[in-house]
């Protein structure tokens, strides 16, 4: 599957620095009240992601992890300062809130930040109503911004919502995380919304995928359900408009980062054309590289 070098490209990671950020959800008194929260309790910084050889870590996309959300800019800082791998940034924006303008605007001149993240999840449908959506859809329009959308493909009333803004908003790079949280294959009725509403947005061109977070809600998550959910998406997407990503240090709850990427390495029916665009090229394009 790999070449003698293969490079890749991490469109989903996130690096923590517990002494200067504020983390709220990784406290132990706040949600989500996992019993092996602790693991990933800590700082990460770029050391921590590496892998065998012959893969090689060429770059990646640092996507928000709460470390301030009153003033995102911080974050991004900090890592500039801190980053020697060339990386994409995008960052928390509340895309609810009056100040949206305003941030985006300071977020705009750090070099790094090419999108933003707001999670949506069980609010998604509330907050892709909201009035001042459209709104914000433009400005990020205006400033070739991306948005990281995470919520669930089993969602049809935040979708239905997602593909009026992604339509009308054709500029607008908008990245489903998480695989759109892929429901278990024991799960039939979850699984066809979760199918029809991913052939609903396959329609437009400026949606694409990241398949990662298995851990999330399953720790001894499959490589076979992995699989399954990877080629669901490329039949349905396209294989220009698919990502494989770590979720690093998440996923460390089930296995090690070069462990994940060796996974991916050896998933059944991925030609190496196809595993070169999902793991490497995609990124680089949906994320603007440097």
């Amino acid at each position: 599957m790999t070449d003698s070098h293969h490079k890749i490209i991490d469109p989903h990671l996130h690096l923590f620095n517990l002494q200067k950020g504020d983390y709220a959800w990784l406290k132990p008194q706040n949600p989500p009240f996992w019993p092996d929260k602790q693991i990933i309790n800590k700082s990460f910084v770029e050391a921590d992601v590496w892998m065998y050889p012959p893969q090689q870590l060429a770059g990646f996309v640092h996507i928000e992890a709460g470390f301030d959300n009153h003033l995102p800019w911080r974050e991004i800082d900090w890592l500039q300062q801190h980053c020697s791998i060339p990386f994409s940034s995008v960052a928390f924006a509340d895309i609810t809130a009056t100040t949206f303008a305003e941030h985006i605007k300071l977020l705009k001149q750090r070099k790094s930040v090419v999108g933003i993240r707001y999670i949506l999840d069980e609010q998604a449908e509330q907050i892709l109503t909201s009035e001042l959506i459209d709104q914000h859809f433009a400005l990020l329009s205006q400033y070739e911004f991306s948005f990281d959308a995470q919520l669930s493909l089993a969602d049809a009333p935040a979708i239905e919502q997602l593909f009026k803004l992604a339509t009308k908003h054709k500029s607008v790079r908008i990245i489903i995380n998480h695989g759109g949280a892929p429901p278990t294959k024991n799960d039939v009725y979850s699984q066809g919304k979760w199918k029809l509403n991913l052939q609903k947005l396959s329609q437009c061109e400026n949606v694409a995928i990241k398949l990662s977070g298995w851990e999330m809600s399953n720790r001894a998550w499959q490589p076979e359900h992995a699989a399954n959910v990877i080629q669901d998406c490329i039949v349905t997407l396209g294989d220009t408009r698919v990502m494989l990503a770590s979720n690093f240090p998440l996923c460390l709850l089930s296995m090690s980062y070069a462990d994940i990427w060796n996974t991916y390495a050896v998933l059944p029916e991925i030609s190496a054309q196809c595993f070169e665009k999902i793991t490497f090229s995609n990124a680089k394009s949906w994320y603007r590289l440097p």
